[in-house]
Parts: structure tokens; sequence; C-alpha cells
């Protein structure tokens, strides 16, 4: 396996954990870490046994592959920096800030056949990856993703900080051009939206409804998904669920209890995030992805655009709009 110079540009809470796993795992070669806070840059590079750069074009000027962890307002214009100098990257979630900055980005990388990839690490959610050979066309998809206020991520709404999360898996699931979009957000505690729901119908008749917000008393992670075959739940915080698959001799049931068989579901001890990074690395080296496609522009996912993290942006400059009319005395749903 070849090896990879990989390197970490921001090493806060996430960023910290990135170059913990790409200092362990097998086909990468951690190079440095750049964080703009010195002190932290070196007390991470210390724990890892690797460089802290002084700037990051040094950073750069080693590295092949590097990890974006930068606070959101500065995504686009570091990961800007990283394909101009003809490195691969992997940007957290959110993409970016606006719709045109990431079809720019993408643009970059295609022109330089190089990687991009997004963060949607819940792909990788051990019970999630575990339903995948149960799945069949879902009809009907609800998620709850809930979490305590905290400062961190309040730079932008909860719709990406965290709804997003969700929106990448229902886009995955149902695999059907988005044909009506309804959503409704408040602002609770911080300057921006804090909870929010969407309901999203889908050109295939499946309807998704998504409710995230950062102003619970605890942690919730959940999908359920109905389909003819029958009803998923996944409690993606806890790495479990349950299938309940209809009986062909449910016709002779009295009951749901009859009518259906309970398939329990657990996923296996693989770290989401390590998997993301293992996937990441072989994509550049030209595995299941291939070398130089675009992670950036997803075609699992039919769309005008294709653009996952972007059609989230386009949703929030919708809601920003909502927002705006509610305050002047019209209702905040659009479609």
């Amino acid at each position: 396996m070849r090896e990879i110079p990989t390197g970490v540009i921001g090493v806060g809470h996430l960023g910290s954990i990135h170059a913990r796993i790409l200092s362990e795992i097998p086909g990468s070669r951690l190079v440095g870490v750049y964080d703009i806070d010195a002190s932290r840059g070196q007390a991470v590079a210390r724990q890892h046994g690797t460089v802290n750069h002084p700037t990051l074009d040094s950073l750069l000027e080693v590295s092949e592959a590097l990890v974006v962890a930068v606070p959101t307002r500065d995504h686009y214009s570091t990961t800007r920096q990283v394909l101009e100098h003809g490195c691969n990257a992997l940007v957290e979630k959110p993409f970016t800030s606006t719709l045109e900055e990431a079809d720019e980005l993408i643009g970059l990388a295609e022109d330089g056949g190089l990687t991009l990839a997004v963060g949607h690490v819940e792909r990788f959610n051990a019970v999630f990856r575990s339903c995948r050979d149960f799945l069949d066309r879902p009809r009907f998809v609800e998620s709850l993703r809930v979490a305590p206020y905290q400062l961190r991520g309040t730079d932008v709404t909860v719709v990406l900080d965290l709804m997003i999360h969700d929106i990448d898996l229902v886009l995955g699931l149902v695999r059907s051009p988005v044909s009506m979009l309804n959503a409704v957000g408040v602002s609770v505690l911080s300057g921006s939206i804090d909870i929010a729901n969407a309901r999203l119908v889908f050109e295939s008749g499946a309807v998704a409804n998504i409710t995230a917000s950062r102003v619970a008393l605890e942690r919730k992670r959940r999908l359920r998904l109905f389909q003819r075959s029958g009803f998923l739940h996944l409690d993606l915080a806890a790495g479990r669920g349950e299938f309940l698959r209809l009986r062909e001799d449910r016709d002779c049931a009295t009951s749901l209890t009859e009518a259906v068989d309970h398939i329990s579901l657990s996923g296996d001890d693989g770290e989401p995030l390590r998997l993301e990074q293992e996937a990441f690395l072989g994509a550049i080296r030209g595995g299941t992805r291939g070398k130089g496609r675009t992670e950036g522009r997803d075609r699992h996912y039919p769309s005008d655009r294709g653009v996952l993290p972007c059609h989230c942006s386009r949703y929030v400059s919708r809601e920003r709009r909502s927002e705006r009319e509610s305050n002047e005395g019209r209702g905040p749903s659009y479609s």
C-alpha cells in the first residue's frame, strides 16, 4: 500500500481527532499540523509525534492530502489554497457557506484531477451500515437529531451544524430528486436558527420529515424508515436498531406482533471517522471511488447540481429569506 503524506489544518476538537487517526492508520504518514493557535498546534503535534508547521504554506509543501477542520467561515479560503497547491482535501461539514463557493471549489478539484471529499461521517455509522441489506426503497423517512447547546458550531445555523447529516442520509436512502421543500426554524439562544424542521417530498413520491435542535437537554440521533417490506428503527447514537420485517403470511395475523419478524441490528466496532479517512485515502490511491474522482459532487444522488453540501446551502439561503419574511409578519414556510 502506497503511503500518503497527510496533514491537518485546524486542530481544535475535531481536528485533533483527525490528527490522531491519521497518525495511526496504515497508508497514512502524518507529516504535520497547522493551527492559527500555535500553542494548540504544538500540543497536538507533540501528542501524535508529528510537526507543528509555522505556516499553512509550510504544511502544503510536504503534504499530498489534507483535512480541513477550520471554522466554517474559513472553509472556502483554506480549501481553495489546498486545491490550488495541488493537494487532495477532506473538508469537514458543512462544505462551504454558499453554493457559489462550493461550485468553485468543485471546479478547481475537477480541473486539477484531485479528490475533494466532505466529512459526512454518519455514512460510516455502524448501525446505519448494518441496515443496508434490508433497504427497499423507503417511502417515509423520519429523523430526529438534537443536542445540548454549546458555542462550537453556532457560527452557522442548526441546518448546517446538525441537520446536514440527516439531509445527506435521506438523499442517499431515497435516491430521487427533491420536488418540494417546506421548512420552519426559530432562533432560541444564538443569533441564528437553533431549531428547524424540514419536510422533503421527492419525485418518487417518498416523503422525509427531518428535525434538528441544538437546545435540547440530551443528545438523540434517531432515524426511522417505513417501506413496503417493513419498518426500520435506528438509534445512531447507541449504535443499535431493529428491522420489523413483514412476514409473507401476515394476512393470517391478528396483531402487528404476529405480522412481523424482529431482526436486531448492530454494527461492528469500526470507528466512523477512521473509516471515513480510509475511504478518502483509498479514493486518492484510485480505489473504488477512482483516482481523481471529485468527492464534492456525489453522483449517487440524482439532482440537477449533484452537490450534497450545496443543496444544504441552497436550503439555508431560503431559510434566511423565510426568517426575514417571518419578521415582516409573513409565514416562514417555503417550497
